[in-house]
């Protein structure tokens, strides 16, 4: 048996005016909870997409669980499970129904009851599809995604839309697939569901892997363990020449301006002095510890949602 449930090499995928993917490596222990992040277009769904057998790869090497779909391809449909960014069901199925649906497609599948009790849909299970809410069906979408028993799961995007209590409440659900023995791996928009969930991360742009490691790792390969922030009543101003007045680089982020520092007890007094004599007319000083979103920054020049 592979100790590796997922080997990817040299992945690509060409489209006519743009590649989507150029040449992916990724590998992913047993037992891992993995994460994929990138702003839109950089190539993570083009990439779950060919990993799960749904778009056709020009070039590469796919190994799930030690096989590959050249010639294990109803193996590895039955050792997988999928969750897309959107489901579509009959308006009047019931999750009851859909489950055991499902469930009759593989060679093996989870009771329905059992599942429903997972995702806490039990109250729900006779409930029509379109009365449910977009948690319960982001809910019932998982638990569809589990019906196989798989051993590696794919969810893209899986909290998107959500309120706060439904994101917590899936997020619940996949650390006890993580208890269970499975690995997951997972596209996401939120920072800080990475850093709550993925034991490791990959940080995609422009259809390539940018860097890989634990959320712990990269943010303290970024050396800068710490960030002032100005925030401004209404759009930051741009900092023109203000990061010359304090030596260091200021980033204009919204209703903030953003200052990376190693040692900030040191570095406010300056800043604040900086800014009374430049006039700079913030309404809040916070000093915050650094985080994968200046990560992502730093890699990409760009915010994970552009």
């Amino acid at each position: 048996m592979s100790d590796s449930a997922l080997r990817v090499r040299g992945l690509r995928k060409q489209y006519p005016k743009v590649l989507a993917v150029g040449g992916v490596d990724l590998e992913v222990p047993r037992g891992e909870v993995f994460g994929l992040l990138g702003p839109n277009g950089a190539g993570k769904t083009t990439t779950l997409e060919m990993i799960e057998g749904i778009t056709e790869k020009d070039a590469g090497e796919i190994e799930i669980l030690g096989l590959t779909w050249e010639r294990s391809a109803r193996e590895i449909r039955a050792s997988i499970g999928v969750q897309l960014q959107a489901t579509s069901l009959y308006n009047k199925i019931t999750p009851r129904e859909a489950l055991t649906l499902y469930g009759s497609y593989y060679p093996r599948s989870r009771p329905a009851e059992e599942l429903l009790d997972l995702v806490q849909l039990t109250e729900k299970a006779d409930a029509f599809h379109i009365t449910l809410s977009g948690g319960q069906q982001q809910r019932l979408a998982l638990a569809m995604a589990l019906v196989n028993d798989p051993e590696l799961v794919f969810l893209d995007e899986p909290t998107t839309g959500l309120d706060p209590q439904a994101r917590r409440s899936l997020w619940e659900v996949v650390r006890g697939m993580k208890r269970e023995g499975r690995t997951i791996i997972l596209t996401t928009h939120y920072m800080d569901e990475a850093e709550a969930l993925c034991d490791r991360l990959a940080i995609m742009d422009h259809g390539r892997v940018l860097t890989t490691g634990t959320p712990a790792a990269l943010i303290q390969e970024l050396a800068v363990p710490s960030v002032v922030e100005l925030t401004f009543d209404g759009a930051a101003p741009d900092p023109g020449g203000f990061a010359g007045l304090i030596g260091t680089g200021v980033e204009a982020r919204g209703e903030l301006w953003e200052i990376p520092t190693r040692d900030p007890k040191s570095a406010l007094g300056g800043i604040l002095e900086a800014a009374e004599r430049g006039a700079v007319p913030f309404t809040q000083v916070h000093i915050r510890r650094a985080t994968l979103e200046d990560v992502f920054l730093h890699r990409t020049g760009r915010s994970l949602r552009d």
